[in-house]
């Protein structure tokens, strides 16, 4: 049986909350991981209302310094703390995230009773920011008016797997099994090569998750990203606004659905919409224009990928 991989929808909102969506945040749970995708404000009121335990986060990562991107931040800390944490968090964000969650701790005289180890990202190319066993998570540049990254989570395990039978009787050690499910041949002392396709059968494939953060539109992206099983794509406007997603380095729900059609991604998840919107539905019929399999993030929705 595959190993779980989804998304739980904690915010979608971009700038300000409404009554009905909370600021961008997403609980991420991969084979035995558990993510949190930024920390807008109200972040830990939607991990109680979802019944997401905030301790099984093992990694939070922070797309940008934008307070609708990171103001939940500090608050989830320190409750962790108040809850007893001893289990180290990694905190992967921009640079100056670093000092100014220490100045804010310190002067609140908040003390943490866990290790947090950060994790600097860079907004210049794409960069491997963590890796575990069978996973990894690469952050990648985006254009916005500050430094902000996106990230691609991907599974890495071996897609293949052990025909046990055959390697019994083709007398290959349990040694070199770890080599043949990642795809290599076999090679007898004596120089016998036996293929890979002999030892193996079909598998299950590594899935990839991306999550484009606030951007204007990049079309060069669609070669880094192509294929994902999942993407969510910011769509803070409706085309009729192109001008104003210009002017604010945001993207449209029509440019959303063009990237994921040039990545022919598998599907679209939308969010971060603005806060003039109380109907969605526009923006998801816009977005469909361009890439039909298009759905809208809503919040408490687990999406599996």
């Amino acid at each position: 049986m595959q190993k779980p991989f989804e998304l739980t929808i904690l915010g979608t909102s971009s700038a300000t909350p409404t009554r009905h969506r909370f600021p961008s945040s997403q609980y991420l749970r991969m084979d035995g991981e558990y993510f949190l995708i930024d920390c807008g404000e109200g972040t830990q009121m939607r991990l109680v209302q979802y019944n997401l335990r905030m301790q099984k986060i093992k990694t939070i990562l922070i797309s940008h310094l934008h307070g609708d991107h990171f103001f939940g931040l500090p608050g989830l800390l320190t409750s962790m703390s108040l809850f007893g944490r001893t289990e180290p968090l990694t905190l992967v964000g921009p640079a100056p995230l670093d000092s100014l969650l220490q100045h804010t701790l310190e002067a609140s005289d908040s003390r943490l009773t866990f290790p947090l180890n950060f994790v600097a990202t860079q907004d210049k190319e794409p960069a491997t920011v963590l890796e575990g066993e069978g996973f990894r998570v690469t952050s990648f540049p985006l254009s916005h008016r500050i430094a902000c990254t996106g990230f691609l989570f991907e599974e890495t395990g071996p897609e293949l797997r052990l025909n046990v039978d055959s390697c019994h009787s083709l007398q290959v050690p349990v040694e070199a099994y770890a080599a043949v499910k990642m795809g290599e041949d076999y090679t007898r002392l004596d120089g016998t090569l036996i293929p890979n396709a002999a030892l193996t059968l079909p598998g299950n494939k590594n899935r990839r998750y991306a999550y484009v953060s606030d951007t204007a539109q990049l079309p060069e992206l669609a070669k880094f990203l192509h294929g994902v099983d999942l993407m969510y794509h910011e769509a803070t406007f409706m085309h009729d606004r192109l001008e104003r997603a210009i002017q604010t380095y945001h993207t449209t729900s029509i440019q959303a659905g063009e990237m994921a059609k040039w990545a022919e991604v598998k599907r679209l998840l939308l969010g971060h919409f603005s806060a003039r919107y109380t109907d969605l539905q526009p923006l998801l019929e816009e977005a469909r224009s361009q890439f039909p399999d298009a759905e809208l993030a809503v919040e408490g929705m687990e999406v599996q990928l």
